[in-house]
């Protein structure tokens, strides 16, 4: 009984663990990619780059959702369009690149998994948080206008923006 348990718990993980097939997410990281977002796959990418960015990082934790989808997608591409933004805008995608995800959602501290979820670093320590709650009441327009707030408050104006 315990080896068969054991074979159950087993294939229980891998069920879990498995990532999303690549042809379905591909045009919502496209969403992101198309707009200059820089994807990280590994956890030695999100080290890299949330650890050797000086100045602002944006990491989206992308995800299948319809929130993603209609709301936070559509908003983080409004609101990169502002004058103001971070220094670096990166993103992982919950349930396909796993392993970077949990890297990245490791600099997240006191916050709880969640996708979509929007986070801002400066000089690599969290400063901003929204949270899938946070984005779930929200339309794309309230998204977007959310993160120009964080980005007017935790953003330097770029000198090409300032003249």
């Amino acid at each position: 009984m315990a080896a068969c348990y054991n074979k159950i718990q087993i294939r229980t993980q891998e069920i879990f663990s498995m990532a999303y097939s690549e042809l379905m997410i591909r045009p919502m990281r496209e969403e992101l990619t198309r707009i200059g977002v820089e994807e990280m796959r590994t956890p030695e990418q999100v080290d890299e780059t949330l650890t050797k960015t000086d100045g602002t990082v944006m990491v989206v934790v992308n995800s299948i959702c319809g929130c993603a989808a209609g709301k936070a997608r559509p908003g983080i591409a409004r609101a990169l369009q502002h004058s103001v933004k971070p220094d670096k805008v990166a993103t992982v995608f919950a349930g396909a690149d796993i392993e970077a995800t949990d890297k990245a959602r490791s600099y997240f501290t006191g916050y709880a998994p969640s996708s979509p979820s929007i986070a801002l670093l400066k000089d690599g320590k969290l400063v901003y948080m929204m949270e899938r709650r946070q984005i779930e009441g929200k339309d794309a327009s309230q998204v977007a206008n959310e993160l120009i707030q964080a980005f007017d408050q935790h953003c330097v104006k770029s000198e090409a923006t300032s003249n």
